[in-house]
């Protein structure tokens, strides 16, 4: 199914349950390689990039099954350290798996990673700080080979905050001999998921949440069970897009602590919210109000994910807004694509662009070429006048659960084929 067909206009009415996070989910399937036993793994999201992460892993030597609630991995058999090139290029989260097999392997062979084209993403930050663990790296045919006869603690520093390179630390440390301190931690959920995780299998992290985080190596790890928290970009996305529709939606199990960026960015765009320990209620406006300027920045500022989403919305603002991305520069791939839909976007420099408000949007013939941006392309959709096709889906697939049903289920008129 690669065209999701969207009839617009309608307001969202109703309640959805908002699945598992893809960005925590995916480190912590990693992490897994390092206990040597079985870990189960509740709440997953039955997305692209997770099968591809069990495909990795069943390469790797782990038996892997769907449970009712979630995914038991047996990671008892893995001996070898190579990774299929398919998946590798297909998921830039695959990079997570470095720093696993460092540490349960002492080695590993595969190719950059892919993933969406959003910018340049450079590994650098990577390679860099498992160096100073006592990793050595080779390429060779177009092969990253990294190996490490002894991973050892270290002072790390990162000059930029990145969650990758944060995680494959985490990763590597609870598996090296004495303590690793890294200063310029990434302080996303996902990676206080990751912690957690850890901790449940007998790892110590201290600082959890803060930008300072010491990693007491070389402790014993074992299987555990352990929940996956909801995703924060689904229920982002899923909430401005009922800012931009109109309607009153109930978000179960929206993980509104992690949100205060996007829960005030809503109602600044005129959404009217109560939050309680079950979820987030919103009513939306009549009209989205057009915020002066929204930007972009590492947790707990506006994420990067929501951007396109947040664009699509104030497409149809009351007044202008600019955007301005901080994260990656290459995240207004989708603007071409609103202004066939009659968005008014024009592009100030590499890192802004000015949205003038227009009353409606009207359908279009549009492709996704990236996740958050075909999640934005849905969206708008949605807010649109008339018939809208989105191409380019498999995408929007390898983060969202079943977009198509979850906004069925909200009133929508939209079908996947």
């Amino acid at each position: 199914m690669d065209s999701i067909h969207i009839w617009g206009g309608v307001a969202l009415q109703g309640e959805v349950c908002i699945q598992g996070s893809k960005n925590a989910t995916l480190p912590i399937l990693a992490a897994t390689l390092l206990t040597g036993e079985c870990s189960y793994i509740r709440n997953c999201p039955r997305i692209s990039d997770v099968y591809a992460m069990i495909s990795l892993l069943q390469s790797l030597g782990c038996i892997v099954n769907w449970q009712e609630n979630g995914i038991l991995v047996d990671s008892s058999q893995v001996r070898r350290g190579e990774m299929r090139s398919e998946a590798v290029r297909g998921m830039r989260s695959s990079l997570c798996l470095l720093g696993a097999m460092l540490g349960r392997c002492s080695e590993v062979v595969m190719e950059h990673p892919g993933g969406c084209v959003i910018g340049s993403r450079p590994i650098d930050l990577h390679i860099e700080a498992l160096k100073q663990m006592g990793v050595e790296f080779k390429e060779e045919a177009g092969l990253l080979k990294a190996s490490a006869d002894r991973l050892h603690g270290a002072v790390i520093c990162l000059p930029r905050s990145s969650v990758g390179a944060t995680e494959n630390i985490i990763l590597a440390g609870v598996m090296a001999e004495g303590d690793t301190e890294l200063k310029g931690a990434a302080r996303e959920p996902e990676i206080v998921a990751l912690c957690r995780y850890l901790e449940c299998c007998g790892a110590c992290i201290e600082g959890i949440g803060t930008d300072c985080l010491r990693i007491k190596g070389g402790r014993t790890l074992y299987g555990t069970d352990f929940e996956v928290p909801a995703d924060r970009i689904v229920a982002g996305t899923y909430l401005l897009t009922c800012i931009g529709t109109g309607g009153n939606l109930f978000l179960g199990k929206a993980p509104w602590r992690e949100m205060e960026a996007v829960t005030n960015l809503a109602e600044r765009m005129g959404g009217k919210l109560c939050i309680s320990e079950k979820g987030i209620y919103v009513q939306g406006p009549d009209r989205p109000r057009a915020i002066e300027c929204i930007t972009t920045a590492p947790y707990p500022g506006f994420p990067t994910d929501l951007q396109s989403v947040a664009l699509a919305v104030e497409t149809v603002g009351d007044g202008n807004t600019v955007i301005e991305e901080k994260i990656f520069e290459n995240r207004f791939r989708v603007v071409e694509e609103l202004c066939r839909m009659g968005a008014k976007i024009r592009q100030l420099d590499a890192s802004k662009v000015l949205v003038e408000g227009v009353p409606v949007l009207h359908g279009a013939a549009v492709e996704a070429r990236e996740l958050r941006g075909g999640a934005a392309l849905v969206t708008a959709g949605l807010m649109a006048r008339d018939k809208s096709s989105v191409s380019g889906c498999l995408y929007i697939y390898r983060g969202y659960e079943n977009i198509c049903r979850d906004f069925r289920e909200l009133g929508a008129r939209i079908i996947s084929v």
